[in-house]
């Protein structure tokens, strides 16, 4: 009975006009590289004080899981995402729209989004204590093998060639320890430059690698079109995957929006690892590897679900222990207690209603975009019809401003430009900029947990995390991940040469 109080009280007027304003501007922020969820939950914040603490809330988090959906879009329309976490997106997303595809990449994009934000709501409606307990298991010695764990990916994401997987990964791994140590506050690498003490922001190193490198590509046939298939099948519009392509990401999916429920509730991991370790893991169940790369559905399912599955994950530890999951719930934490609001088992007993509406809100707020999103989408396509003499400077144009925005650094803006140009170099020499992004996700995370490991083993470090449960899962799990990619790269090398030997063949 409860429940159904709580729906009617979703459906008042109030909330769901606030729903919709935060899934409309989330959509407009997602959509424009540079521009993050958290800098939109940030703006969004003031307007906030002066509504209800549930329509406050609904808002917020209407924009949260909307702004990472968003990123989608330019993802797959332009090949340069809106957000860090639609990295992955754009990978098979953007060759799906050089073949005419728009509208089969953004389906795929927008119910897989949806499907994993609504599996998150279910986490966070269901399973919130349990799991916010499981997270309060991992120490310093989980997150490094975890971060271990995320580094055996790199090489299963260079389109075939693990050598230039690792190597990229390598130098993403050597840019994320730019900055100051974290024992001796000692500045490393920044060869005397201020701007270097705190090391390279990430946004502007994403909007670089992907942004601007594509523009530089384009730049190759100025008076071109993104799409290049000029025949593409126009069917009608669909909203929903045929069932031949639901049949072919269910179980993708499935197992996604378990990894993003997961990755959601560890502290500080976020959409980015999410995304990618999705995206690993459904090219390493594939039957059929060599699709991906080149528009595999597949690949923009395992993504967007994973991505959109941490927005309601995140907040498990939020509510539950006042222990954000994400630098986005981090500012939601401030809303709360702006709000008068403090988390903990309260928000569950004396404030039942507005969580519990909140929660009701954040699915409906799913659905919401998903509508808003198809219907919008069909608009969008047309760009992948206009000449990239148009094209190349609007991208160029956001990506400065997105860079520039986030802390009104001119440096950031440098940044941008300088790994646009290294993002350009990689991926015309065959690098992909994939397993770089990797690496300067999960550097941080493998040398905090590995410099706190080694301040709390009573001895040896290396005992110290074996004999911990979950580092021991988490090895085993390494250990299966490298033997399944040096076995795929076998399997490759083997039919590459059985290949060629046919050709030989009289």
């Amino acid at each position: 009975m409860d429940m159904l109080l709580f729906l009617a009280s979703v459906l008042e007027p109030m909330n769901l006009f606030a729903i919709l304003v935060g899934v409309v501007c989330g959509l407009l922020i997602g959509g424009l590289p540079g521009l993050t969820a958290n800098l939109g939950v940030a703006l969004l914040l003031p307007v906030t004080y002066s509504l209800d603490v549930t329509a406050a809330l609904l808002m917020l988090m209407s924009l949260y899981t909307s702004a990472i959906y968003g990123g989608s879009f330019a993802a797959i329309l332009l090949g340069a995402p809106g957000t860090s976490a639609s990295a992955a997106t754009a990978i098979d997303g953007f060759q799906l729209t050089r073949k005419g595809e728009f509208d089969k990449a953004i389906r795929i994009a927008t119910f897989s989004s949806v499907v994993g934000g609504l599996a998150s709501g279910f986490a966070l409606l269901i399973i919130a204590p349990p799991l916010s307990l499981l997270s309060l298991k991992f120490g310093p010695a989980e997150y490094f093998m975890l971060a271990v764990f995320g580094l055996t990916i790199i090489g299963t994401l260079s389109s075939g060639n693990i050598v230039k997987g690792l190597l990229s990964g390598a130098l993403g791994l050597f840019i994320s320890v730019i900055g100051l140590d974290l024992d001796s506050g000692f500045p490393r690498f920044a060869f005397g430059m201020r701007e270097l003490v705190s090391g390279f922001n990430f946004i502007p190193v994403v909007i670089g690698l992907f942004s601007v490198s594509q523009a530089l590509f384009m730049c190759e046939n100025v008076h071109g079109t993104i799409q290049q298939n000029k025949t593409a099948n126009r069917n009608k519009w669909r909203f929903l995957p045929t069932f031949p392509e639901f049949r072919e990401i269910r179980t993708t999916l499935a197992r996604s929006s378990l990894i993003g429920v997961f990755v959601g509730i560890l502290p500080g991991a976020g959409g980015d690892i999410g995304s990618w370790v999705s995206y690993n893991e459904a090219r390493r169940f594939a039957k059929d590897k060599s699709q991906f790369g080149k528009g595999a559905i597949v690949g923009i399912a395992a993504s967007e679900s994973a991505n959109n599955a941490v927005t309601g994950s995140s907040l498990v530890p939020l509510l539950t222990l006042g222990i954000p999951g994400s630098a986005t719930a981090a500012i939601l934490l401030g809303a709360l207690i702006i709000h008068g609001l403090v988390p903990g088992r309260t928000l569950f007993t004396d404030h039942a209603n507005v969580t519990y509406t909140v929660i009701f809100g954040f699915m409906l707020a799913n659905l919401v975009m998903g509508v808003i999103g198809m219907l919008i989408a069909k608009r969008m396509a047309l760009v992948a019809t206009v000449p990239q003499t148009f094209i190349v400077p609007v991208i160029l144009v956001l990506s400065i401003v997105g860079s520039y925005s986030l802390g009104n650094n001119i440096f950031d803006v440098y940044t941008m430009l300088g790994f646009g140009l290294l993002g350009y170099f990689m991926r015309k020499t065959g690098f992909s900029p994939a397993p770089l992004i990797l690496g300067l996700i999960l550097g941080p995370i493998a040398e905090t947990g590995f410099r706190q490991s080694l301040v709390l083993a009573p001895s040896n470090v290396l005992f110290y995390i074996m004999e911990r449960p979950i580092s021991m899962v988490l090895l085993a799990l390494t250990l299966l991940s490298i033997v399944s990619a040096v076995r795929s790269e076998w399997r490759q090398m083997r039919a590459a040469r059985d290949g060629d030997s046919a050709k030989l063949k009289p």
